[in-house]
């Protein structure tokens, strides 16, 4: 892999990085209460994190063993529920947040799998085990509040 290929790469990585910052900010904006405007910007401020992760990768590179292992409770894999632009709920902001990593996961796995060169193919799974841990993170949340009765 040409570093300009791994520059491009990590560039369309952190693209959608900011595209996720957008997301959460324009959910603020729409929410009416402060807990959740307050976790809907600790979700920003997560991808914010990412997109620093990313510009690490790019200084230091990425090797096999920089990608993790993480549990997946699938819990977003069983709601099939559509939900309303109005609907903004704290079920809901999970909902999305869920479905949100869990489309950039399988996006990143594919991109993975695409591409025979191993060091692309590092990189790409680098970044769905990324991905994977912030849904995780959603769904324990999730299952929390589910468990909670409500």
């Amino acid at each position: 892999m040409t570093t300009t290929e791994f520059n491009e790469i990590l560039d369309f990585a952190i693209e959608r990085e900011k595209e996720a910052v957008a997301f959460y900010r324009e959910l603020q904006q729409q929410s009416k209460f402060a807990d959740q405007k307050q976790m809907l910007k600790e979700m920003e401020q997560m991808e914010l994190g990412h997109i620093a992760v990313i510009e690490s990768i790019r200084k230091k590179g990425v090797k096999e063993q920089d990608i993790q292992s993480v549990s997946n409770l699938k819990i977003s894999e069983y709601l099939s529920k559509e939900l309303s632009e109005e609907e903004l709920t704290y079920q809901s902001i999970l909902i999305k947040a869920m479905k949100r990593e869990e489309n950039s996961f399988k996006l990143y796995t594919q991109m993975s799998q695409k591409f025979p060169d191993s060091e692309i193919s590092t990189l790409f799974k680098r970044l769905a085990s990324d991905e994977a841990k912030h849904k995780l993170h959603f769904e324990q949340l999730y299952d929390d509040f589910i468990s909670q009765g409500n």
